[in-house]
Order: structure tokens, then C-alpha cells, then sequence
């Protein structure tokens, strides 16, 4: 899918997402327990203070808390160590009230859980790929089985089943079993990339070695599942396959993670691994990937004054790389090649002029002009932007946006060869069907260049995620998995009984408009709208921009004027805020809660001046934009006054932060999950590896317009002294990008510098790292962050 990239977002290459089934429970209001002596509240930590001075530019300020981060002193660790156990204790005094409660909200959301745990399995070739979890493990494990054995009784809800009575063996062939590889990592099983090769043989991926900090590579053998002599790198951050699965692309990285060589490994050779390009400079990096129909691997090198790709030819890895674009400054770009035909997804400048959302340029492959020539595919429109694009064999798949709504169209290829750009109607796009209130579009791994069935997630605030598989050829439709939390309303999920009751009505449409498409029952999508409502609001900031609010809450539970509310906020990177169902907050809308999200500038649909109006010296307008809609909130009775709490998670809790800063009194209550809050420090003075992206995002120190900027939104550096803050809980693991010491650092200013009232308790909650990978531990969580909730806000 050629998908925004930014480097400084892992991703897994999986094969498919995870989905969880859903239950329907009652709502119950939290009553703490009455005792007739209530027990005095327990004192929070007071964490040691060592003040250091720092000066840069025309400051200085003094840090008496910066010890924390000091990980090369034994000394200051041990502090640490002792204080991080003083914290969990107070945490765990606070939160000593809640012990049923939690229980029963970690019951509530465990319920929720889909005990099947198979992911749907994807075909490419004769082969259908899976992931399934065996009853007792705690990893998956990856699976295949060839399409044509029993084919009719081949299950979306369980691939596994089956036996080959010809050959006298089971149908499932099991390639990597996580378990076994987490014996190999300390009992931790965390994979960043996983690349089958075209020809089935072989399957490359990357491994997460805690003890050194860095992604390990391996090649397994699929038909002997043994591990390959070789390749065996460490610190990849990418892979591409060539010469048809005989030898592999691989990308490692510096001490400081910045990606900056290409080796090419061949396959079952005992020769050195070769190395293609090595970027010495460190503000330079790079990024591979194989383009769909493994003709070509595309290589994207970048920094703050570039962007370029180059192409290798995969038949002849070792034939040198062609440069076929170039642009200034940090821009996205990801190219495709179809039958002869470069296609290019970019947001580049047009003629020096800065451009608000993407476009897709084509030249042809063998074009000799240099440098080359890039011609529009489509003529630009305001109303309609292009999201995404993908490709197959037969037919270009866009998801566009008109305002709010989303949609997926196809259109058939090749492409006519006109010269000039068109409009995308002349093309007479096919519109697939979409559920109502969709928050986001998120394309499966479609590796199957030739099939003509695309898969996509489609997610919804009020719709539990959809992975539905689109026929392109006839546009029938056909939801292989989603969850189910309504066990009355039960419906058929796993076949083709949803397809076949609106192919009729949706084969012929052609291009007016996405709202032409009438296919929004809820009963063909297992839509939730019929208990749970969703609301757009435009909120005026202070400077008159627009910020969309969407609000979720209980059609049956929700009290009028009274209600209580959490709002999200994120904004930043141009990345969308997160609006899909969770069941972990049913457990608040079923008690009447209010959810709303915030898309604030410097987060993603809106277009790039969106972005860039929220980011680097204009930083302040996300956070104004958060706090106008929490007051819009309150002031318009939807929440009710002194009930309203902010939920943000890594820069997330940035802006949440900030925006208490800003009015400690307009919040109640506070989630910050893997916060960043010290961003002076961090930018200055970086413990971990940041990017060129960062810099890009929240600013570069070394301008002193930028710096000031960032003192100014730091929450860290902004707390106000001798205010009441709201109750605060702060969620974070040795084992984050932004590190705990930052939300220690924070915890213990805040404490020190504001009003303490027990009722207002700020709480550093140590996540394990295992967290991630555990479903059952995620609700223990969840369910810590929802009764703390309720306690600070809704007793």
C-alpha cells in the first residue's frame, strides 16, 4: 500500500491485525466503600532533589530533578530504582479502594477479548497465510496451508481445520511458532518486520534482542523450518527480497538508529553479505522496500534538506542503483511500478510551491530524458483528496476523503496513455461500499499482485474494526472478520451471505459521488450506532480555525447535563488521531460517560498546512485547539462542569499536559500513557536516538526562535506553582521511546511546585514491557487507567 511514510514510526509487517470480540454488559456507577473512619490518605513519594544548572542560548534554568535520566551513574539508578518502588506502593495505596472495582473492570474487558484468536487467512498464490494462538501459549504462531487441498472447507474463522486424506497428513503446514522464538529472547517474543519471498521458500524477519536494544534478523527455511547459515544482522530496520527469493535486501542501522547501509545477502551462500550503499553523512537516512510485483526495490534516502529515490533493478541487485526523483526538504514519497509505468505517491512542492494533501505522478520506465520526466495522473480537486493508493495487476484502488467521509474507488488499469492529467469521474471509478461515521482506512498487506481482491480494515467509532476482502472485478464485498459484541444479534461473519445480498445493488455504480452508495446498513455491518451514537462538532479555536470534535456516548446510559467525559487529543507528526472502537471504553460509555476526540492542528486529515499550523514554533495552536474543545465541552452542557477528563498517549500526552499547564481548573482528571513531557531536555540533550523527523516536528534547539518555542509548550518546564491540578495518572516502562524519567521527572515537579489535595492524587503508574504482547495484562491495565477514572471523576 503506498501509505504515508516516516521513519520514525515502527510498524510490523504482519499478516494480518488482530481483532477482539465484544460483549454487551450492564453499566454500573463506582460507590467507594463506606467505613465509618475513613483511613487518613497516604502521602505521596518525595523524590530526591540534586539541582543542575543549564544554560543555552540566552537561558537559564535550573533541573533538580535531572539526575533521573543520568543512566550511566550506578549511584542515581539506585535512587531511581528505590524511588520508582516508593511510587508503585503509593499508587497502590491510592488505588486500594478500587480493588473490586478494577476487578470487575478487568472481568467486563476480558469478556470482550475474541477467545478465537486465528486472524483470517490471506491468500497469495496457492498458498493461504495465518496466525492462530494455541490454547495455553502466549504467542502465535505463523501458519500456511495451500488453497487447493479441501478448499471447501476452508474456514475464515478457522483456517487450521482440515486433513489431507490423499497424502495422509494434516492440511496446516506451522512455519514459525513465536513461542520458541521467545525462548531465544529472553522469554520475549517482539517482531518489527516478517517478508515471505516470492517464491514461498524462505521467510525473513526481525526479532527484538532486549539485552542489546536492536531488531536481530533471521531467514527460516519454510519447507524444513530450519534457520539459514545466513544472513544473521543486527540492528535491521528493513528488507526487501530480489532475484525472485534468491538473495535479500537488508537495511542496518548506526549506534544511534539512524539507517544508513544496504547489504545484499544471496541465499544459501557462504559468501560475505555485499554492502550497496553506505550514507556516512548522520543527518542522511535510508529506507528500502520491493515494489508489488518484486520488479524493482525502491530506495529512499532523506534528510532535512532532501529527498530522493533511487531504483534497483531486483533480476540484478549488484547493477547499480537509478536515480528517478528528487525534491528538497523531508517530503513523502513511495514509488509503485505497473507494466512498464513508475507511479509515484508524493506531497512534494509543485513548482516551488508548497502542495496540502498527495498526488500521483507516472514516467515510464525506460524514459531516457534526464532528468526524468513526471507527468500528473490525475487534475487536482479541492473537494476530493487522495489518501492512499495501492495496486494489483488488474485495477488502482484509492482512498479518498471529501471532508469528513471516507471512501475506496477502483479504477481499471492500464491506465488510457494520455499525456495530459485527468479528472479521477473520466476514469469512471467503481465507489465500494462503507459503513457509516468511518474514522479511518487501513489497507491489509494485499501482497497478491495478481489476485483481484484487496483487503482493508475499516474502523469507526462506533463500529467494531472490519476486515473486509472488496472483489474488484464485480465489487462484491465480504467481512472476514470483525467483532461481534451483540451475542443475540448474532450473524453470519465468516462466508459470503453479506456479499451476495447488495452485489446487485452495488456492481453498477459509477462515479457522482461516494455518497451514492447506499450499503450503510447496520445490520450488514454489524454497526453499533443502534446503541451508541457519534456526533461531528465544528469547535472555533481562539484564532477562528475549525477543529472537528467527534463525541461518542450511550444512546440508553448518557445523562443529560450531568454526564462525565474523556477527551482525547494527539496532533502531531500529521498522523490521524486514533477514533476507532475500543471495547476497553465501553466499560465508560456504558456508564454514561461522554468520549470525544479532538483532531487538532498538527495532526493528520487535514492536509499539510494543518500540520505544519501545529507543529515547530506553531505547537501552540494544537494545544489552544485542546483547550478550546474541552471548554466547547463543558460550556455546551455536554459534559458536565468539573467532570471532564483529557487521555493522550506519547506526544499525546504532550498536549494534554500542556493544556493543563494552560487551565489546571477546566480538567478534572488526567491519563497520560509513555508521555512526552520534557521536550527541552530531550531535544537538547537526547538519551535516546531521535530523528531528523523530530527535530522536524517540535523543532530544531539550535534556533533560538525554536528553542524559546520550546520552553514555551515543555510541560515540564511550565507547571504552574501554587495551582490545584487535577488528578493525574501517568503511565509509563523503562523500555519507551520517550524514557520513564520523563514521567518521574514530571510527576515529582508537579507534586512539588502545586497545591496537594489527596482528592487530586498524581500518580506514576510502571507498565512491564511485556504489556504490549499480552492481551489479558492489557485489561489489567486498562482496567487500573477506567477505575481511576471513576474514582477522581465520577465519585
Amino acid at each position: 500500500m503506498l501509505r504515508h511514510l516516516r521513519t520514525t514510526v515502527r510498524h510490523r509487517s504482519t499478516i494480518i491485525l488482530w481483532h477482539h470480540h465484544n460483549h454487551y454488559h450492564r453499566s454500573a456507577k463506582y460507590n467507594p466503600p463506606k467505613t465509618a473512619n475513613p483511613p487518613s490518605p497516604p502521602k505521596p513519594p518525595k523524590a530526591p532533589q540534586k539541582p543542575q544548572t543549564f544554560t543555552f542560548h540566552d537561558v537559564t534554568w535550573e533541573d533538580p530533578y535531572s539526575w533521573m535520566s543520568s543512566l550511566q551513574d550506578k549511584v542515581a539508578m539506585r535512587h531511581m530504582d528505590m524511588y520508582m518502588e516508593q511510587e508503585e506502593k503509593y499508587t497502590e495505596a491510592v488505588m486500594s479502594d478500587t480493588e473490586r472495582l478494577q476487578t470487575k473492570l478487568q472481568s467486563e474487558m476480558a469478556s470482550r477479548l475474541n477467545f478465537d484468536l486465528s486472524t483470517p487467512p490471506l491468500r497469495w498464490g496457492p498458498w493461504l497465510y495465518y496466525r492462530r494462538v494455541e490454547e495455553g501459549k502466549q504467542y502465535p504462531v505463523l501458519c500456511r496451508r495451500l488453497a487447493s487441498l479441501n478448499e471447501e472447507f476452508i474456514s475464515h474463522k478457522s483456517p487450521s481445520s482440515g486433513f489431507d486424506f490423499a497424502s495422509g497428513k494434516r492440511i496446516e503446514q506451522k512455519l514459525l511458532d513465536y513461542n520458541q522464538e521467545a525462548e531465544r529472547f529472553g522469554g520475549y517474543a517482539y517482531e518489527e518486520l516478517s517478508e515471505i519471498s516470492p517464491d514461498h521458500k524462505f521467510l525473513a524477519y526481525t526479532m527484538y534482542d532486549k539485552d542489546n536494544d536492536y531488531f536481530k534478523l533471521s531467514v527460516r527455511n519454510l519447507n524444513s523450518g530450519a534457520l539459514c547459515s545466513k544472513p544473521h544482522a543486527n540492528r535491521v530496520s528493513n528488507l526487501a527480497w530480489v532475484k525472485d527469493g534468491q538473495a535479500l535486501l537488508y537495511v542496518v542501522t548506526d549506534e544511534n538508529k539512524r539507517p544508513y547501509r544496504i547489504y545484499c545477502s544471496m541465499i544459501g551462500s557462504t559468501d560475505e553479505d555485499v554492502l550497496l550503499l553506505e550514507e556516512q553523512d548522520e543527518n542522511v537516512y535510508v529506507n528500502i522496500r520491493h515494489t508489488k510485483d518484486f520488479h524493482f526495490v525502491t530506495v529512499n534516502t532523506f534528510s532535512p534538506t532532501f529527498s530522493k529515490v533511487f531504483l534497483i533493478n531486483a533480476a540484478d541487485p549488484f547493477s547499480g542503483m537509478n536515480l528517478v526523483w528528487e525534491s528538497e526538504g523531508i517530503v513523502h514519497c513511495i514509488l509503485e511500478h505497473h507494466q512498464g509505468y513508475l507511479y509515484l505517491f508524493t506531497d512534494a512542492p509543485k513548482d516551488g510551491q508548497i502542495v496540502d494533501s498527495h498526488y500521483l505522478l507516472r514516467s515510464p520506465v525506460d524514459s531516457s530524458s534526464n532528468p526524468r520526466i513526471w507527468e500528473n495522473v490525475f487534475i487536482g480537486d479541492q473537494n476530493l483528496v487522495i489518501a492512499d493508493v495501492d495496486f494489483c495487476n488488474s485495477h488502482l484502488v484509492l482512498i479518498t476523503r471529501e471532508g469528513r467521509k471516507y471512501g475506496i474507488c477502483s479504477v481499471a488499469l492500464p491506465l488510457p496513455g494520455w499525456k495530459q492529467a485527468v479528472h479521477l469521474r473520466e476514469l469512471q471509478p467503481h465507489f465500494l461500499p462503507l459503513p457509516k461515521h468511518v474514522c479511518n482506512i487501513s489497507p491489509g498487506p494485499n501482497y497478491d499482485y495478481y489476485s483481484k481482491t484487496m483487503r482493508f480494515t475499516i474502523s469507526s467509532p462506533v463500529m467494531p474494526d472490519a476486515v473486509v476482502d472488496y472483489d474488484l472485478s464485480n465489487g462484491k464485498w465480504n467481512i472476514v472478520q470483525q467483532q461481534n459484541m451483540l451475542h443475540e444479534r448474532t450473524r453470519i461473519l465468516y462466508g459470503t451471505a453479506l456479499s451476495s445480498a447488495i452485489a446487485e445493488k452495488t456492481t453498477n455504480v459509477k462515479f457522482s459521488s461516494m455518497n451514492d452508495v447506499k450499503s450503510e446498513d447496520r445490520n450488514l455491518w454489524n454497526d453499533l450506532s443502534e446503541f451508541y451514537a457519534c456526533e461531528h462538532h465544528d469547535v472555533s479555536s481562539y484564532d477562528g480555525a475549525m477543529v472537528p470534535l467527534t463525541i461518542v456516548y450511550s444512546r440508553k446510559n448518557r445523562k443529560d447535563n450531568q454526564s462525565p467525559g474523556l477527551l482525547h487529543g494527539h496532533g502531531a507528526y500529521g498522523e490521524i488521531l486514533d477514533k476507532r472502537w475500543r471495547s476497553e471504553l465501553k466499560s465508560l460509555l456504558d456508564r454514561g460517560w461522554i468520549v470525544a476526540y479532538a483532531d487538532v492542528r498538527g495532526g493528520g486529515g487535514g492536509g499539510k498546512k494543518w500540520h505544519h499550523d501545529g507543529r515547530r514554533t506553531k505547537k501552540q495552536n494544537s494545544i489552544k485547539d485542546y483547550i478550546s474543545c474541552a471548554k466547547y465541552l463543558v460550556e455546551k452542557e455536554i459534559v458536565q462542569e468539573n467532570k471532564l477528563a483529557g487521555w493522550g498517549y506519547s506526544v499525546g500526552g504532550l498536549l494534554v499536559a500542556s493544556a493543563i499547564n494552560c487551565c489546571p481548573d477546566l480538567f478534572r482528571a488526567a491519563v497520560l500513557k509513555v508521555p512526552f513531557l520534557d521536550a527541552t531536555n530531550t531535544l537538547l540533550y537526547p538519551i535516546l536516538p531521535l530523528t531528523a523527523a523530530d527535530y522536524e516536528e517540535f523543532g530544531y534547539p539550535g534556533d533560538i526562535d525554536e528553542f524559546h518555542a520550546i520552553r514555551k509548550f515543555s510541560p515540564y518546564d511550565n507547571i504552574q506553582k501554587d495551582a490545584l491540578y487535577p488528578a493525574v495518572l501517568v503511565s509509563s516502562s523503562f523500555n519507551t521511546r520517550f524514557g520513564v524519567w520523563e514521567a518521574a521527572k514530571w510527576v515529582a515537579r508537579v507534586r512539588e511546585q502545586t497545591i496537594y489535595d489527596p482528592k487530586h492524587p498524581i500518580l506514576l503508574n510502571l507498565t512491564i514491557d511485556i504489556v504490549e504482547e499480552n492481551r489479558y495484562l492489557q485489561c489489567k491495565e486498562s482496567a487500573l487507567e477506567t477505575a481511576f477514572l471513576l474514582k477522581t471523576v465520577d465519585s
